[in-house]
């Protein structure tokens, strides 16, 4: 255990979570999501587990030391549901919650048709599978900045 830092993040997560550069995304998966073999794609090369979680609990700790980009309008986003691309099943609802919740206001995740979203996360820097088991938690978080004190 570490002082300042949520005991749900891990030292493979936090490592990942550190290498990452502004601009650089990462996925975060429910159990169902291909994720090894995704991950043998992504920059890090390695599947990321944060078992335990559900992907709203998941996406909480990561978001206590990441930020978000906000330069971008796709800082964040979920895979769509097939055939109906508009609803927001519930585990989606709570990671959106979560985001507005660790930015201050409400910024709406972009939606990503699945195989899309397969094909994004290939090019991602690392894939985190957590141990939700709901249908369509799944999601990409792009790296923000931290600005210099002043």
């Amino acid at each position: 255990m570490l002082k300042g830092l949520d005991p749900r993040l891990n030292a493979d997560v936090l490592y990942a979570l550190r290498s990452m550069g502004h601009g650089d995304y990462l996925i975060v998966a429910d159990t169902n999501f291909p994720s090894a073999s995704i991950a043998s794609e992504t920059v890090l090369g390695e599947l990321l587990r944060m078992e335990n979680l559900t992907c709203a609990d998941a996406v909480e700790a990561i978001l206590s030391v990441l930020p978000l980009d906000t330069f971008v309008d796709d800082f964040a986003g979920r895979m769509e549901v097939v055939g109906a691309p508009d609803e927001v099943p519930e585990v989606q609802a709570e990671v959106q919650a979560v985001i507005d919740a660790a930015e201050g206001a409400p910024r709406q995740m972009v939606s990503i048709e699945r195989f899309a979203f397969y094909d994004l996360a290939k090019n991602a820097f690392a894939v985190i599978q957590t141990g939700e088991r709901r249908f369509y938690g799944c999601f990409m978080l792009r790296k923000g900045v931290i600005p210099p004190e002043t």
